[in-house]
């Protein structure tokens, strides 16, 4: 398809389609003459994904840029280049190793990856930003009187390491490596509202089982 054809499909104008050529976020089409180049279904599934990124991530062209980067490493096997991609997109801040707060809340992570044999997981520990991150939200409602025990957290976890099988299932229907992977970093930028929306709908129902709607 040529580049109108390529706007045209993706619904994104030609002056931000040529923006994203130069700022690398998008590869260049395969040329066909001195003027005209020719783009496939490639090019549109990359384009999507950047608007999401940007648009409903809300994202820095900067940080696309080296989310992107990871995708497209090819150096680094399926598993290592997901987790490099979706450990470069934007997270909270940093929580500070030597808070007592954030030590409890890591001591509780820790005995609970522990406790369900999330070996690598805790391997890698303080180098992952995901991590980090699920520390410093344990650290955060520890302060305000919600403190939250590896007893706690372990049910949350078995949920979501069944939420996790069924995207991997889902990614592994796509063809191709690089479509998985950009099908992953989609999924991490819109589908969490899907998730909150349907624990927050769940919550509903099962308040109104226990409690009944007249409490």
């Amino acid at each position: 398809m040529r580049l109108a054809d390529l706007s045209e499909q993706s619904q994104v104008s030609l002056a931000t389609i040529k923006y994203y050529l130069r700022e690398g976020l998008l590869a260049p089409g395969r040329r066909i003459n001195a003027t005209q180049a020719e783009y496939d279904d490639s090019h549109l599934r990359r384009l999507r994904l950047v608007r999401a990124m940007i648009q409903v991530g809300r994202m820095p062209v900067a940080t696309v840029r080296e989310v992107l980067a990871r995708v497209d490493d090819g150096s680094l096997g399926r598993t290592l280049r997901l987790g490099a991609a979706l450990w470069a997109l934007p997270r909270a801040a940093e929580p500070e190793p030597d808070d007592p707060d954030v030590a409890a809340a890591r001591t509780e992570v820790d005995r609970m990856l522990t406790g369900l044999g999330w070996s690598d997981t805790a391997e890698i520990g303080w180098l992952s930003p995901v991590y980090r991150e699920l520390v410093a939200s344990v650290a955060s409602l520890n302060r305000l009187g919600y403190p939250l025990d590896a007893a706690d957290l372990t049910p949350y976890a078995l949920q979501m390491e069944q939420t996790a099988i069924h995207d991997l299932d889902r990614m592994e229907r796509l063809d191709g490596a690089m479509e998985q992977v950009e099908s992953a970093v989609a999924s991490a930028v819109l589908f969490e509202p899907v998730l909150l929306g349907l624990r927050r709908l769940a919550q509903e129902q099962q308040a109104a089982r226990r409690f009944g709607l007249a409490d």
